[in-house]
């Protein structure tokens, strides 16, 4: 393939078809077919995906399939599932599926079948899960554990914070889960207010376990814990997810409660290993077991469906729709679930770190732009925060609503105005307002004719706005996890469409290593390193306010 996928035929045939196309309203579309929508949804289980209110018609799809054809999406999706190096700058495989895999055929990483290790954590983890839920696990006084605390960042934060709240009706403990990811100590302080000190267990998950902002927490709370229990060991107190066990054990983690990860899973795509500890804690072994389940399901389908019934292909072409040849820069998630509070984050670093690149994979730089700045929040509140701006903004912004079918059963008025409120909200981006129609609305109101042929002006919307919606049946463990797996795959075809490493994440490595010259300037007497003036600057303002 060729590295600008700009030069390919399939993609001169889309900047055609879309030059065709721009200016049609959807409104003429749904008019003139009353099969859009049965035409344009798919079902995939406990999920409902309607893609018919995006600006396609029926050619769209079929262009869009012969340009992942034309990249060599099939091949890219077969080696991300067989353990190839698809993180080609650190030479590693991406094996996030094969953690909730439940076959038995071996997979290879440097000769050696990695399904026997995945097995192994996962028993350990149900051990460790008996243990706590029997009451057989105990703090240094003899109490068992209460409360929960994740000590991690990014990855090792987002995940098991978004799982705990989604999930949290499936709590098979009283258990009280909390999470520190901020060096800020009013973040730390607040959750320290909470817990009680001997009946908590503090779970430290950093891959290298030299992450600072975790290192210093876990030093932190280690240090207030000696201090409420004075006399005790309260090593029992701390269990560690690390691939480096010897720096857990110094630490003084029990080597029995040390969890495996590799470094073929990803921070982000890590829920599904030992990071999703917390989670695995709060809902018990067989939930956590079908929260796999429902990933694993998405695997089989997003690897062996058809692109033209793919849920997670078609979402990701409709994205590159966007992104390539109508100029979004955007994306909104917008989850009508309590829940799903969490998403919007987890899914700007699942998006956002792995697709935001400007290089191809073979070092060129790109000339198309790649991921979409993710956004969004819980849907009755987005309503009265920024719907304002799709509705009548200059901005281009498609638009994910999540829709959940069944609430609880207790507060079904309340269900039945969320799930509405969701729907006429994508109505409304799709249809808008005339002009003529705003103006007949004044007019029949009594408005006077001039100051109405005004104001109708103001009160007219272009409409003509995408969405996908997504109606999940309910929010449970395996619903959950064919979620998340839907969006990692979606993520994974528009890197693989794109032609970049959508698995590493240089960006972020370059502010961790200026962090410690400026952290030793910020703390020393003296300025150490030279800096541009702007950063002088502002380090001696700051040691001048400090002092």
């Amino acid at each position: 393939m060729k590295t600008n996928i700009t030069e390919l035929p399939e993609w001169q045939a889309l900047t055609a078809h879309h030059q065709q196309i721009a200016t049609t309203h959807m409104q003429d579309w749904f008019d003139a077919d009353p099969e859009r929508f049965a035409r344009m949804s798919l079902h995939f289980n406990d999920i409902f995906l309607d893609y018919s209110k995006n600006r396609i018609t029926s050619e769209t799809l079929p262009l869009l399939i012969r340009l992942a054809s034309a990249a060599g999406l099939r091949g890219k999706i077969e080696e991300l599932f067989t353990g190839k190096a698809v993180n080609f700058t650190e030479g590693r495989a991406a094996l996030h599926t094969a953690l909730r895999d439940p076959s038995a055929t071996p997979l290879l990483q440097h000769g050696q079948d990695i399904k026997p290790a995945i097995n192994h954590a996962l028993q350990q983890i149900n051990a460790f899960i008996r243990k706590v839920h029997s009451g057989e696990w105990r703090g240094s006084t003899g109490k068992p554990v209460r409360d929960i605390i994740n000590i991690g960042i990014g990855g090792s934060h987002l995940g098991p914070l978004l799982g705990v709240n989604a999930l949290s009706d499936y709590a098979t403990l009283n258990l009280r889960c909390h999470f520190i990811s901020n060096i800020d100590t009013m973040h730390v302080s607040e959750v320290l207010k909470q817990i009680d000190p001997e009946a908590s267990l503090f779970i430290i998950s950093s891959k290298s376990f030299t992450t600072l902002e975790t290192t210093t927490n876990a030093n932190t709370l280690k240090a207030w814990l000696q201090a409420q229990i004075p006399g005790k060991n309260i090593n029992i107190h701390f269990a560690a997810v690390t691939a480096a066990a010897a720096k857990a054990t110094a630490f003084g983690v029990p080597v029995a409660q040390i969890f495996p990860v590799w470094d073929w899973v990803g921070g982000r795509y890590s829920i599904w290993s030992s990071i999703g500890l917390p989670l695995a804690l709060l809902i018990g072994e067989e939930n956590f077991q079908e929260f796999l389940r429902g990933a694993h399901a998405m695997d089989e389908h997003f690897r062996h469906t058809d692109f033209e019934f793919n849920m997670p292909v078609i979402m990701a072409l409709l994205g590159i729709w966007y992104i390539n040849f109508f100029g979004a820069n955007n994306h909104a998630i917008v989850p009508y679930s309590h829940q799903l509070t969490h998403l919007r984050t987890y899914l700007q670093q699942a998006d956002m770190e792995s697709n935001g690149k400007n290089i191809s994979r073979d070092g060129t730089l790109l000339p198309y732009a790649t991921g979409p700045i993710i956004w969004g929040e819980q849907g009755c509140n987005a309503q009265h925060a920024f719907h304002q701006l799709l509705h009548q903004g200059q901005h281009f912004i498609p638009v994910d609503f999540i829709l959940v079918a069944q609430g609880q059963q207790n507060f079904a008025q309340h269900h039945d105005i969320l799930v509405a409120s969701g729907l006429s909200q994508a109505q409304a981006l799709l249809y808008g307002k005339s002009y003529d129609a705003a103006l007949a609305e004044l007019i029949a109101a009594g408005a006077d004719k001039t100051a109405a042929e005004i104001l109708a002006r103001h009160k007219s919307i272009p409409g003509n706005k995408p969405s996908n919606l997504l109606f999940v049946n309910s929010i449970t463990p395996r619903s959950l996890g064919a979620l998340l797996a839907l969006y990692e795959h979606k993520i994974f075809v528009q890197g693989a469409i794109w032609n970049i490493n959508s698995f590493d994440q240089w960006g972020v490595e370059l502010g961790k290593q200026l962090l410690p010259r400026i952290l030793a300037d910020v703390t020393g007497a003296a300025e150490l390193e030279p800096h541009d003036s702007s950063t002088r600057g502002l380090i001696n303002h700051y040691k001048k306010v400090k002092a």
